[in-house]
């Protein structure tokens, strides 16, 4: 699974108002934890979750029983310096509106910068009042099929949770540290032909080739060195290793005369 970093993701959260199924609320919280999101809070639920929570959770039921509840949206999202609203198109209420993917770019955005994120659904019937839509600061609208518009709690959910979990990973990338620089430049062409007359000559003091003509293996050691692309510092710690073994190579002559 790829890793997003865990303090970006704790800072948004799911707000669920007065949702009237406690099944949704387990499904709801399915959905999040498959995209990485652990942070569900309760409105005035109008019921408490049971079995059916539990069981349309999978495993994440632990996301609703834990979750805090609250009596208002207004104390749920207090804390928060960013609240968007899910919602259909409303003339109502004058909010700008965001699709998903560009809710959670702003959404992790403002988790970047030390934010608490928002992401709030309402009713299942009835969605958000125009009340609770105000507390917004911006309305995101899923673009479902006109003539069939009717979105379930937790497919909504599950939508926002996955674009958000998307620019998650994105901003995971971006700010991974790009890899070391080489401190050295590459060993020169004299350098490395110097490490393979020293390889040569060690591979005959130590008999590796043992009577077999050497050029075919010295090709391959070659093609494999060179792979490496060895900087001058590590083309003298190899040297430093072939002179240690041509000295062994001596000694052991030495002590068999």
């Amino acid at each position: 699974m790829s890793h997003v970093p865990v303090s970006l993701a704790d800072r948004i959260r799911i707000v669920l108002v007065g949702t009237q199924h406690p099944g949704n609320l387990g499904s709801a919280a399915r959905a999040m934890r498959t995209m990485g999101l652990t942070r569900m809070v309760l409105v005035a639920p109008e019921k408490a979750p049971n079995l059916d929570t539990a069981s349309m959770a999978a495993g994440a039921e632990a996301l609703v029983f834990d979750a805090p509840v609250f009596p208002t949206l207004e104390a749920a999202v207090a804390d928060c310096r960013l609240v968007l609203g899910c919602t259909a198109r409303s003339r109502r209420i004058a909010l700008e509106e965001l699709s998903p993917s560009e809710a959670a770019a702003r959404a992790v955005t403002a988790a970047a910068a030390d934010a608490d994120v928002a992401l709030v659904f309402g009713r299942e019937r009835t969605g958000l009042d125009n009340h609770e839509l105000q507390l917004c600061h911006a309305a995101v609208h899923i673009p479902s099929d006109p003539a069939f518009s009717s979105l379930n709690l937790a497919a909504a959910v599950q939508v926002l949770a996955y674009e958000a979990r998307v620019a998650l990973l994105a901003t995971a990338q971006d700010a991974a540290p790009e890899p070391d620089e080489p401190t050295e430049p590459p060993a020169s062409h004299a350098e490395l032909e110097g490490f393979f007359a020293q390889l040569s000559d060690t591979l005959a003091a130590i008999d590796f080739h043992k009577g077999r003509t050497p050029e075919s293996a010295e090709r391959k050691l070659r093609r494999i060195f060179l792979r490496a692309q060895m900087n001058a510092r590590e083309v003298r710690l190899m040297r430093g290793v072939l002179a240690d073994a041509q000295r062994m190579a001596r000694l052991a002559g030495s002590s068999d005369s």
